[in-house]
């Protein structure tokens, strides 16, 4: 399915020098993006926040991209309309993906008015210097429509989506930057604060590029239990012909439970609790840290062991910046980082997956293969020395090599495989490591 980047993290634009042009910054970085393996960008919030200097995450004027000058300049903090449209087109030259953050739950950066259902006055008036998608106390919780819905966030205006204006201008707003801005799919923010039915008209929205018609990609950020996942995924992909996946937040805390924790049982990863292993691995967009997590519940041992899980496992996995840049994880040219993983994924990690072996401490996968993707075998070893058993492959007299691998404990690389005429050899991983095996 490919491979996303999260092309941002929090307050990015200042501590990379880089404010008012990230989206520049980002173009330059397209070829060599492409290169890696990386099929996607997520991009944070584009529109014109409640102040100039913001990720975006408290909309004022969704449809200034960085052209009118109010709340505290001209650009947003990543740069214009002109700049972001110039970055899409880059990354569409070379076949990657651009997925917008919508913020659909809650504005900041109104004007107090007061609010004629309950005499309470509120920031609530908006006069955007786009002209587009005003707004007043009427589109807000509480109001005719609506009394309230399932959250605000953070004490912001609550947007009131039964509001025919709202909604329209919500879908609107979606054609426009999937036909005018050249967006090929979503991140919905926090979609436990408003119904799910906003994001299904979204997400049933048929752009034009060109004469053809194409289905935007969306993920839901369901910061949640893998039960209440499943409720909001069955809710919003009810009846539609173009379903959305979501963030497999369980897995995520688990995979840091394996890099944190000395003697975590390796059997816990094939246990019910997560998207990936409750059956539903084709809505899991699966990651190691995100802008959010990061900030007080970042993983600071060994997470190499959780970049390999995701990017050899099915879901749709999801690079954080950070970790790939800035803490030098990528590992260029070596079979030791994020990149080797890359493109072991997009080169061989197709099809289903099928669990070897596992005990506490010794796990072991083949993905089935699938297309142009034959597959691999995958060893996860989380003792303190080397390990590896005998397990019956899909594969007889096969030659196996070693394209990926760790340790936080060994320098040695692992030695090459092959199966006997009944596809069985023996698989070993350094100590707390991880080697993938690829056939030849």
């Amino acid at each position: 399915m490919g491979v996303i980047l999260q092309a941002f993290y929090w307050d990015c634009p200042q501590h990379e020098n880089q404010e008012f042009e990230w989206w520049n910054f980002l173009k330059d970085k397209i070829p060599a993006l492409s290169q890696a393996g990386f099929t996607a960008l997520w991009l944070p919030p584009i529109s014109k926040a409640a102040e100039q200097k913001s990720m975006g995450y408290d909309p004022y004027d969704y449809y200034d991209l960085g052209d009118f000058d109010q709340k505290g300049g001209v650009k947003t903090w990543f740069g214009n309309q002109a700049e972001l449209t110039a970055l899409i087109a880059e990354a569409h030259k070379h076949q990657i993906n651009m997925y917008a953050d919508m913020v659909l739950n809650h504005n900041s950066g109104g004007e107090l008015e007061l609010n004629l259902l309950d005499n309470i006055s509120r920031y609530t008036k908006y006069n955007p210097a786009s002209g587009k998608f005003p707004r007043n106390w009427e589109c807000f919780h509480p109001c005719k429509y609506e009394t309230t819905d399932a959250g605000d966030f953070m004490g912001m205006p609550d947007l009131c989506h039964r509001n025919p204006d709202v909604y329209t201008a919500f879908l609107e707003y979606g054609r426009w930057l999937l036909e005018d801005i050249g967006i090929d799919g979503f991140r919905f923010d926090f979609v436990k604060g408003y119904g799910a039915w906003m994001v299904r008209a979204i997400q049933e929205m048929r752009g034009l590029k060109g004469n053809s018609q194409f289905k935007p990609f969306g993920v839901g950020e369901c910061w949640d239990s893998d039960r209440n996942i499943y409720d909001w995924l069955a809710e919003v992909n009810t009846w539609s012909d173009n379903p959305i996946d979501a963030f497999d937040f369980p897995l995520r805390y688990r995979l840091k439970d394996l890099c944190m924790t000395y003697g975590f049982s390796l059997k816990t990863l094939t246990k019910g609790g997560t998207l990936l292993t409750d059956g539903l691995p084709g809505t899991a967009v699966t990651f190691v840290e995100n802008h959010d997590v990061v900030q007080n519940d970042s993983i600071v041992r060994d997470k190499m062991l959780a970049y390999s899980f995701i990017l050899t496992h099915e879901g749709y996995p999801c690079v954080f910046w950070k970790d790939y840049f800035n803490w030098n994880l990528a590992l260029q040219n070596t079979p030791n980082g994020i990149a080797a993983l890359i493109k072991v994924h997009e080169h061989y990690a197709g099809g289903s997956t099928s669990v070897l072996y596992v005990d506490d401490e010794l796990y072991i996968i083949q993905r089935n293969g699938w297309g142009n993707q034959p597959g691999l075998i995958y060893v996860l070893n989380n003792s303190g020395q080397w390990k590896g058993t005998w397990v019956q492959t899909q594969w007889a007299n096969t030659n196996f090599a070693p394209a990926a691998w760790w340790s936080n404990g060994s320098n040695a690389a692992p030695q090459q495989k092959q199966t006997n005429q009944y596809s069985w050899s023996d698989f070993w991983a350094p100590p707390r490591g991880y080697v993938v095996y690829i056939p030849q």
